[in-house]
């Protein structure tokens, strides 16, 4: 069984000291990023993603043989974006500055998706949220055996942004949707086996990794397929029927009697865990994840910062990140959904709040 704890590691307690936390080089035709916030797990400011997003766009022109993203640390790659920071912006009445920074986040992730130089991605430890962003966007997404792999923001009232609604329609059956909902967390096997990886490397030897290929002048998918070696198992393969089966509704409702009438173990413990969760974040969730199927990454994104500015605001959101980031009581309040469903262009139809 999957662990589908609501627990949601973004945005740690410990401050780094005052540092963008970005080191950007370019070695022998090789972009080279490297992440460097271990203390707070990587986790995404807002002058971290415009530094980013300046680098990759200065790097757009650049013939270069590939680009390299990897963490100073092996505990993560990146665990999301500084949540608890754009929680305090709606506390304070300041939505612009989270806008600023979501909108920032998600050029870079356009950027990653689009750029011209293969982007390898080297992934060990926590990668949540704002770290798939960082990953799964460009063409080689390499793991290491202590992948943990989640998209948990209906733990903290929000939905899975970051181009989300763009790459987990895209997985296989409805592993993408049960994913989005239940913030199930991935090891190495399963993020390979459903495609959010492509490679699996020993942790020992992906600590070298972005070094090497920078050293060789051949191309990456042929040093890639060299440090690859098999995963193992895929535990989330043993449900996989399961979740195609109770997963595949067009409403939060439906995946909860189809879980329902299934019951195993399995059915009985996911069902669960969504009745934990924020049940406006699973509305959502699910709505832009059935709009999203067969757009592009550039409209998805889009529609997730039209959402994003109204799910932010809202009493969920404030309550979820107190609850699992702030006071740590892991006891959240959830309040009534004020999301009202989707248009067909991808507009969120909302009510207000105490309505």
């Amino acid at each position: 069984m999957l662990d589908v704890s609501s627990a949601d590691t973004r945005g740690p307690d410990v401050r780094e000291p005052d540092t963008i936390g970005v080191e950007a080089t370019i070695e022998n035709g090789v972009g080279r990023i490297l992440l460097d916030r271990p203390r707070s797990l990587n986790a995404l400011t807002t002058p971290m993603v415009e530094v980013l997003r300046d680098v990759l766009e200065a790097w757009s022109d650049e013939p270069l043989r590939a680009i390299t993203i990897e963490s100073s640390s092996a505990r993560a790659f990146c665990a999301g974006g500084d949540i608890r920071q754009v929680r305090q912006n709606t506390l304070d009445g300041d939505p612009g500055a989270s806008d600023r920074f979501f909108t920032a986040e998600y050029q870079v992730n356009h950027l990653l998706g689009t750029s011209r130089a293969p982007v390898v991605a080297l992934v060990d430890g926590v990668c949540m949220g704002g770290g798939l962003g960082l990953s799964v966007h460009g063409a080689f997404r390499v793991v290491g055996d202590g992948l943990v792999m989640a998209m948990p923001e209906s733990s903290i009232g929000f939905f899975p942004d970051v181009g989300a609604t763009h790459f987990l329609p895209r997985l296989p059956g409805e592993v993408g949707t049960y994913l989005g909902l239940t913030g199930a967390r991935l090891g190495a096997a399963d993020a390979v086996a459903v495609g959010l990886a492509t490679h699996h490397v020993p942790s020992d030897v992906l600590a070298g990794l972005a070094e090497r290929i920078a050293a060789d002048e051949r191309p990456v998918e042929v040093v890639l397929a060299e440090a690859a070696v098999a995963p193992g198992r895929s535990p989330l393969l043993e449900h996989r029927a399961e979740i195609d089966r109770t997963f595949c509704g067009g409403s939060v409702d439906d995946v909860l009697t189809a879980l329902r009438r299934e019951g195993t173990e399995w059915a009985d413990e996911t069902r669960a865990a969504l009745g934990a969760v924020s049940r406006q974040s699973l509305e959502v969730t699910l709505d832009l994840l059935r709009w999203a199927e067969g757009r592009s990454l550039r409209v998805c994104l889009d529609a997730e910062l039209r959402a994003g500015r109204h799910v932010a605001l809202s009493p969920d959101f404030v309550e979820g990140v107190r609850a699992v980031l702030v006071d740590k009581d892991r006891a959240p309040i959830w309040g009534p959904s004020l999301h009202r469903g989707i248009t067909a262009d991808g507009e969120l139809l909302w009510a207000s709040a105490g309505t």
